[in-house]
Formats: C-alpha cells, structure tokens, sequence
C-alpha cells in the first residue's frame, strides 16, 4: 500500500538503499565488551536442546544464547527499520524484495 504523503526521498537509487539498509544493520550489529549477566529461565526441554547443541559444538551455554539473541534482536531491528524504510521505496516504485533485487543486480 503507497503512502498517502510519501516522505521525501533520501535515496536516489535501490541500490543507495540497500546500501543504506547495510549501514544501519552494520551499526546495529557492532557487539561492545561485555558488562552484564542476566538470569533467563528455560523449561526442562529448551534447556536439554541447548545442553545438547553446547555439548555438540563445544560451546559455553552462555556463548550459544549470546549469538542466538544477537541474531535475534538484529532480525527485529532490521525488520523495525525495514519497515520504517518502506514507504520511501513504495515512493519510488519498489513494493516488493523482488522489486529491489532486479534493480541490484
């Protein structure tokens, strides 16, 4: 669905979008030193998987649930500026991935 007042375009180009998108996720992803634990409670069956996937790959539990909710909270964070960045490509022409992937490559 296009926007009724599309904002102003930022990006003259598909490929300056995707690039722009590539930027945010790079900052969003960027880890700093750790400063904190938290506690995170898991049922008996969630926590066998992750016993089992740690022992598996020779992995710390602590490492395993680090990397899953890094990719996690990065996926929301990517899909909540997707989201944002719609409108301007639906300003452009681009209402579908397919749109901006003929134009990229």
């Amino acid at each position: 669905m296009l926007a009724a007042n599309p904002p102003a375009v930022i990006c003259s180009s598909p490929l300056e979008l995707f690039f722009l998108f590539v930027v945010v996720l790079h900052c969003i992803t960027t880890q700093s030193a750790m400063k904190s634990a938290i506690t995170v409670r898991l049922d008996r069956d969630l926590q066998r998987k992750l016993d089992r996937v740690s022992k598996r790959l020779g992995k710390s539990r602590s490492d395993i649930v680090r990397d899953a909710l890094s990719r996690q909270l990065s996926l929301l964070s990517f899909e909540m500026h997707r989201e944002t960045a719609m409108p301007f490509a639906e300003a452009r022409g681009y209402l579908t991935d397919e749109d901006v992937f003929k134009e990229v490559s």
